[in-house]
Parts: structure tokens; sequence; C-alpha cells
């Protein structure tokens, strides 16, 4: 399996939703069993809500504030971001280059609780 950064580019923005007015920029690049590889370059704002998979986030372009559980987290190129199903996260002051890997796996509610 193989999926191309540059291909997947020109798909988006996908029509707009009345929850993503300025378009949906998330497309499925992969997916296997329970994974899912996202290719996620969020425009504006970033209006997702909670997943019920653990969630991969890997850092290519650009920069954000991760808001993971109202917790603000900077993050640029090359970071790796962690997310537990169910909590709640989004991308804040994203800059206009800003894309991600998302990568969902597991069952339903997360493999386990997150150590404190």
């Amino acid at each position: 399996m193989k999926a191309s950064l540059n291909e997947l580019k020109t798909k988006l923005p996908l029509p707009a939703t009345e929850k993503w007015k300025e378009g949906v920029w998330d497309i499925e690049a992969l997916a296997h069993g329970t994974m899912s590889v996202i290719y996620f370059a969020p425009r504006g704002n970033d209006y997702q809500t909670t997943h019920e998979q653990d969630e991969i986030y890997f850092v290519i372009a650009g920069s954000a504030t991760f808001n993971r559980n109202g917790e603000p987290i900077p993050c640029e190129v090359g970071d790796v971001l962690f997310v537990p199903a169910e909590m709640p996260h989004k991308f804040e002051t994203i800059s206009d280059d800003f894309a991600t890997w998302a990568v969902f796996y597991g069952p339903k509610g997360g493999e386990q609780k997150e150590r404190e």
C-alpha cells in the first residue's frame, strides 16, 4: 500500500458542509483493518470532534497550537501528537501551510486508559 502526498493535496478541499464551511480538509489515504491514515490540512478553523479510536498525528508542514483536552501545545514539523479515544482536541492558530498525517487505530474506546 502507498499513498501519494502530492496526489492527495490536489483533491482538497472537498465540498463544504454545514460543519466545515471552508470546505473539508481531510481525506483518507490508506486503510487496513482498524487502521486508517488521513491527510489533514485544515484551513480556517478546525471543527473536529472527539473520535472513537486512539489517534496519532505526525506534523509534516507548518505549525499550529494543538488544544488537547484544554491544554495548548505548540506543534511544528517533525512533532508527533497522541490523543486517546474520546478526548476533545483540535488545532488552533493554524499556519497557512499546516498539514499532518492522522493515524486512527485500535478498538472503539481506545486500547487502554492513558497513564498520567
